[in-house]
């Protein structure tokens, strides 16, 4: 007889409200289609985004990874940028048995109300290694201005 030894939190993860919710949410629908997922179709595809400010600019980086930089387009119309394209599912190829396909794909949108303080027409914008940059330079009065305070 071979021991084992006890590990009382070795499998234990934190509890997290939203995400448990969401598990659970998943499961109960996967106990209406009789325990079954339908991987089937295509699921929607979201970009990961991050805004950053600083003196000059404002810059937008997109996670696009396996989006071709000719299915991106970005527009401004009425004071909003609009990011959309689509990420294309690879074809099947013959004698290929899929097991499992998990990774998202589909047409996506992603839209942001732009400041005043902006100057459209000199927005930029750059592809590089899956990452999308978008530079939207600031006007120039409102930029920050540091004035010196004098002691007498």
């Amino acid at each position: 007889m071979t021991l084992i030894r006890w590990k009382p939190v070795h499998d234990v993860t934190a509890w997290h409200p939203i995400s448990d919710w969401a598990n659970e949410f998943d499961r109960m629908f996967d106990r209406l289609h009789g325990g079954v997922v339908d991987n089937s179709g295509a699921t929607s595809f979201m970009p990961a985004v991050d805004i950053v400010e600083n003196a000059n600019d404002f810059n937008i980086r997109v996670e696009l990874p396996g989006v071709k930089k000719e299915d991106v387009k970005i527009t401004v119309q009425n004071n909003v940028l609009t990011i959309r394209g689509e990420k294309k599912q690879e074809a099947e190829k013959e004698g290929d048995n899929y097991h499992r396909v998990e990774r998202s794909y589909g047409s996506f949108q992603r839209s942001f109300t732009l400041s005043n303080t902006l100057k459209a027409d000199k927005i930029e914008a750059s592809y590089d290694n899956g990452v999308l940059s978008i530079s939207l330079p600031k006007v120039e009065e409102s930029k920050p201005k540091e004035i010196e305070v004098k002691v007498k």
